[in-house]
């Protein structure tokens, strides 16, 4: 395998290649799996044993209709099968909510599960990507991704609570603000595929709100929950005309006899479902731990059942990940393929105790020099050689130790942040595109402005004006009036009075927080109808419209991170819930004593 270790992850479409390609090398079992989100602990090995003794049955006959499997589903769930439409995979149903539902944009954080940035662009919707900030732990702001989907007009929304691949939550309270506040636009997806791993709340699912509401879909996986990636099945939850309209698109014969076994044999099967969740989130927790105390390693809050780690300056995800397979058989998840991420991020699942162990020993050896091969992380102070498909990502965090934008922007302007070194040279790094979703900060303290808009926009957004080498914001030049050839002259438009309420293409809803107002003076002249966002930012702008140098921030801590300081955001878990580490939180999701089936909410009862 280690010949062919290279090859096989250029040659495969997905992130890793699959478990079966990795037999097939190795001539036996497959490595230790820390990259695909799994259950560890469902099925049971008695379940097992039931589909094996009935393989012959399953796989010679052909399913039920997807609606009789759907209707069983739907009476463990206790909810109505009309609202509800189970897919060969949550993949099946993002597909055909992009189809359907989605008519010419998309917003969503980033990083986030691919297929939701991918899947749009893929069928030519323009897709608003709202970047999640390493210097905040890569938490969702609803307020700011509120304001971001305003001024960019986009018309679909997207959350991932838990986000894959941090596993940053979202409070229920929060996502039905959220949705309120957002009843306007065309759809609003909640994506809780890993919810029921969750236990930061009692009842986290926002299912039932989503039945009584026009434009909201919820969508739910089962593959990951129920340790099945395998056999394809997850479903969606929406108002009953939401719902239908992908029902009826789905094939007949979508759902194989596999997922119709599994999903009748599940209501004998609560209790120990129940357990199993349990006891992934207690491993959560010690694996947290463990990881932790490896020196520079970065370890952010999770509700999924994986972890999102920071490599230590100066190793390569890659080099890592490949060292990690063919001399310890365990495979990671490097994320230099995810946007908003880089090759110095891991996505590593939570798996049993035994199994983190051996993990934590191969990372040490890989990591700090204990093989024979040497270190993956250099001396102090070496430099970097990151080989991210997301390189402008990776220098922005090793140029300004996660401070983000803000610190390259202070380079920029000249501001002469302490701690922070000069902007590189012109031509070095990979510039950052004009049209990506980075921010500069709003000196009114609310959304943070486009840095295309904030530099001026003299030209098209697409082009790069405003932006210097480095893909930056620059100063904002005088514009120089240039002749237009039109049959009428035009009229600059005049500003208007500093009492003029800031316009955006929709009205933002009372019913969500809003920012405090921009007290600069407003792109839209009071005399003309509201501009949409993108002519806004495009049309040519007098200098005293110009969006002032950003407000001084606290001085980020100079250098890289020093072996063993955990990063500003990188807390355990057990930091971030307030115990020690060795007590838990109150169990959720435990059966009753007739061992009901939990709620589709996957924490509370039902019987």
């Amino acid at each position: 395998m280690a010949d062919n270790v290279t090859s096989l992850f250029r040659s495969t479409a997905a992130h890793s290649p699959s478990m079966a390609a990795l037999a097939r090398e190795s001539d036996g079992a497959g490595p230790v799996d820390f990259c695909i989100p799994c259950n560890p602990y469902f099925p049971t090995p008695a379940m097992f044993d039931d589909m094996a003794g009935r393989l012959r049955e399953i796989i010679t006959y052909y399913p039920s209709s997807a609606d009789t499997i759907t209707a069983e589903l739907c009476s463990l769930l206790r909810l109505p099968p009309q609202c509800v439409a189970m897919g060969n995979g949550s993949t099946e149903l993002i597909t055909w909510i992009d189809h359907l539902l989605v008519r010419e944009s998309l917003a969503v954080p980033v990083p986030t599960f691919g297929r939701w940035t991918d899947q749009p662009m893929e069928t030519g919707k323009r897709v608003d990507m709202f970047p999640l900030q390493e210097s905040g732990g890569f938490a969702l702001d609803l307020a700011q991704y509120a304001e971001f989907i305003r001024a960019r007009g986009t018309r679909v929304a997207v959350i991932c609570n838990p986000n894959n691949p941090d596993g940053g939550f979202l409070h229920k309270h929060a996502v039905v603000q959220f949705m309120d506040a957002m009843a306007d636009l065309d759809l609003v997806v909640i994506d809780e595929s890993f919810l029921e791993f969750a236990d930061a709340e009692n009842e986290p699912s926002v299912v039932q709100e989503a039945m009584l509401r026009p434009n909201v879909i919820v969508l739910r996986s089962l593959g990951k929950n129920f340790g099945l990636h395998g056999i394809r099945f997850g479903y969606l939850v929406a108002n009953p005309a939401l719902a239908g309209k992908v029902r009826a698109m789905l094939p007949k014969w979508n759902l194989n006899s596999f997922a119709e076994h599994v999903v009748f044999m599940l209501k004998e099967h609560g209790a120990e479902y129940a357990q199993s969740l349990h006891q992934v989130r207690r491993d959560r927790m010690d694996m947290s731990g463990q990881l932790s105390s490896l020196p520079g390693l970065t370890v952010y809050p999770s509700q999924g059942n994986f972890l999102f780690v920071r490599l230590p300056v100066g190793a390569e995800g890659t080099v890592v990940r490949d060292r990690m397979l063919t001399e310890h058989r365990i495979l990671v998840r490097e994320c230099g393929n995810k946007i908003g991420s880089s090759s110095r991020f891991l996505r590593l699942v939570v798996r049993p105790q035994v199994d983190v162990r051996r993990l934590v020993s191969g990372l040490e050896q890989v990591l700090y020099g204990t093989s024979r091969r040497g270190a993956a992380v250099p001396e102090q102070a070496s430099g970097t050689g990151y080989s991210s498909g997301t390189a402008a990502v990776d220098r922005l965090v090793s140029e300004t130790n996660g401070s983000g934008m803000r610190g390259l922007a202070a380079q920029a302007l000249g501001a002469g942040v302490p701690g922070i070194a000069p902007a590189p040279a012109a031509g070095t790094g990979v510039p950052l595109p004009a049209a990506a979703a980075t921010v500069t900060a709003d000196p009114g303290g609310g959304m943070p402005v486009p840095a295309a808009a904030a530099a001026g926009a003299g030209a098209g957004v697409g082009t790069g004006a405003g932006m210097g080498a480095q893909g930056m914001p620059q100063p904002v030049a005088q514009p120089v009036a240039q002749p237009v050839p039109q049959p009428v002259p035009q009229q600059m438009p005049q500003p208007v009075p500093q009492s003029a309420p800031r316009q955006f293409p929709e009205p933002f809803p009372e019913a969500f927080p809003q920012p405090a107002p921009v007290p600069s003076q407003p792109l839209v002249p009071a005399a003309q109808p509201p501009m949409p966002a993108a002519a806004a930012y495009a049309a040519p702008a007098p200098a005293a419209y110009a969006a002032p140098a950003p407000a001084a921030q606290p001085p980020p801590p100079a250098g890289p991170t020093p072996p063993g300081v955990p990063a500003r955001g990188g807390l355990t878990a057990a930091q971030v819930r307030g115990t020690d580490g060795l007590s838990m939180a109150p169990a959720t999701g435990w059966p009753g004593a007739q061992a009901a089936w939990p709620s589709a909410a996957g924490m509370g009862q039902t019987g």
